[in-house]
């Protein structure tokens, strides 16, 4: 086994061990509205479900390079309202255009060509072609340092696209998720091939 301290790296190195090692990862394509009313939408793979009873994500938010908040964290702070797009096959190339390093008065909605819907019980709207939605209000922001924070998010309401879910079990169908997952650089997977694996006890 090849040993690495994180204090003997840079951040970019143990980033770059991380990311390729903690895989797949899902996208959380998050929209959120800032004061100018302008939609914003940016896709995260430091993203998960973390708990339930509420039901519970988290966001892994990092300042711009010059140490400036992103639009997302900006939005979230401000209205502490946001939607987690879930990513499936056929959003991927839209969703990495909405990682373009777009000034702020600039919507990704546009350059994306992706369309919104309207939300349940939150003002940013959801994404028209997402198979599945989660509308969130922030419930705990910690700051790691200057350049970094965490988000967590109360699922507040859920939205599955009807052809997903059987209405009477609640069960979702994974094949036709089709959630892609993020690995290492620029590559990703896509959630096609499942196994099973059953628990000892049953459940």
């Amino acid at each position: 086994m090849h040993e690495y301290l994180l204090d003997d790296l840079s951040a970019q190195e143990g980033y770059k061990l991380l990311r390729d090692i903690v895989t797949p990862r899902p996208i959380a394509l998050v929209t959120t509205v800032g004061k100018d009313g302008l939609v914003n939408a940016a896709p995260f793979s430091f993203f998960n479900a973390i708990a339930y009873d509420p039901c519970m994500v988290v966001l892994g938010l990092e300042a711009r390079p010059d140490d400036s908040p992103k639009d997302t964290s900006r939005n979230i702070r401000d209205s502490r309202e946001f939607v987690v797009n879930l990513v499936d096959f056929a959003m991927g190339e839209q969703m990495n255009l909405c990682s373009a390093p777009l000034p702020p008065d600039e919507s990704e909605i546009e350059l994306s060509g992706f369309s919104t819907v309207q939300s349940c019980v939150v003002s940013p709207p959801r994404i028209g072609e997402a198979p599945a939605a989660l509308e969130c209000i922030r419930h705990t922001t910690l700051e790691l340092g200057v350049r970094r924070e965490i988000v967590v998010g109360e699922v507040k309401a859920i939205a599955i696209r009807p052809d997903l879910i059987d209405g009477d079990t609640m069960k979702v169908d994974p094949f036709g998720l089709d959630a892609i997952g993020r690995l290492g650089g620029s590559l990703y997977s896509r959630t096609q091939e499942i196994f099973e694996l059953k628990r000892p006890d049953g459940r």
